[in-house]
C-alpha cells in the first residue's frame, strides 16, 4: 500500500472513531432526560461537533477510496480533506480569552 493511502486510512479511522464517540455521547444525553437542565446547554455544541466530525469522516473516506482506486478525482478529494481538516483545527483550536 502506498504511504499516502496509509496516512489517509489513519485520518479516516481517527475521524470515524471521534464521530462514533460523539454519537454515543449523544445517545447517553438522550437517555438522561432527568438531567436535561444540567446538560441542556452542552447539547448544541455537541451536536455541531458531531456533524463536523461526521462530515470530516465522509470526506476522509472519499479521499481514501479515491487514493486506493487511483481515481482521477482523487487529488480534488485530497484537497477537500485538507480544507476540512484545516477548518476543524480552526474551529476547535483553543483561543486565549480576551
Amino acid at each position: 500500500m502506498r504511504p499516502l493511502a496509509v496516512l489517509l486510512g489513519i485520518v479516516m479511522g481517527s475521524t470515524v472513531s471521534i464521530a462514533v464517540g460523539l454519537a454515543l455521547t449523544l445517545v447517553v444525553f438522550a437517555l438522561l432526560p432527568e438531567h436535561t437542565d444540567r446538560i441542556g446547554e452542552e447539547f448544541g455544541p455537541l451536536l455541531r461537533t458531531f456533524a463536523t466530525m461526521l462530515l470530516a469522516a465522509a470526506v476522509a473516506g472519499v479521499s481514501f477510496l479515491g487514493e486506493l482506486r487511483l481515481r482521477p478525482w482523487r487529488h480534488l478529494a485530497h484537497a477537500a480533506l485538507l480544507v476540512m481538516l484545516a477548518a476543524v483545527v480552526w474551529l476547535y483550536w483553543p483561543r486565549e480569552p480576551g
